[in-house]
């Protein structure tokens, strides 16, 4: 992304606010972009990156693997920089068609729908826990087997524990641990990889270590 003066002044406080971590270089440039967009620096502690995910996700993304997100506010927050980059298919879960149904809400149905379709994609699922739920039961069935899975929504029931499906599917996945989460939160979080993945595949080709 275009970084201008008051980017990288925020980007400089949060450096310097941040203080000691364990993150590795890759892993806390998607950490210092999640608090740049909500100016809360609890996800320090609260996003979780499962083993190899970003190298798993980022060679997707170089591979044009297709991305199923949840939400309107995520497909519109990476599409752009998704066609500058590496221009993987973006389908949204609320515009696939779909039987109505009561059982399930829109979004889950239709990341269903699409999860079938794409069972190796890359899900960006920002907003809806019926979603990650949906595809988190589809993983434990093994269904699909996704290259990635990003899950951030926020709730206050079993939110939490659709996220820690998530952690024992052993799927690559980078996910917030708890309550909170939100779309804008999804979005920074493939932007960023996507930023990360073509300075090592798009640029040079050398690859992602």
């Amino acid at each position: 992304m275009e970084w201008h003066v008051t980017d990288a002044q925020s980007l400089a406080i949060i450096d310097r606010e941040i203080g000691k971590h364990v993150f590795s270089a890759a892993e806390y440039e998607i950490v210092r972009r999640v608090i740049y967009v909500t100016a809360d620096f609890e996800y320090k502690s609260l996003i979780r990156f499962s083993e190899r995910s970003l190298q798993a996700g980022a060679a997707a993304l170089a591979a044009r693997t297709t991305i199923v997100v949840d939400v309107p506010m995520v497909q519109v927050g990476i599409t752009h920089r998704i066609q500058e980059t590496f221009a993987n298919p973006v389908y949204c879960s609320m515009d696939a068609l779909t039987r109505p149904q009561k059982e399930k809400t829109r979004a889950a149905w239709g990341i269903q729908t699409l999860a079938k379709r794409y069972p190796e994609g890359i899900f960006v699922v920002g907003q809806s826990q019926t979603a990650l739920t949906t595809l988190v039961e589809l993983i434990e069935t093994e269904e699909i087997r996704p290259a990635l899975v990003i899950g951030t929504p926020s709730g206050f029931v079993e939110v939490d524990v659709a996220k820690d499906r998530l952690k024992d599917s052993l799927i690559p996945h980078i996910r917030i641990a708890g309550r909170k989460g939100s779309a804008v939160v999804a979005a920074a979080i493939i932007n960023g990889l996507v930023d990360l993945a073509w300075q090592a595949y798009g640029q040079d080709g050398n690859g992602f270590g």
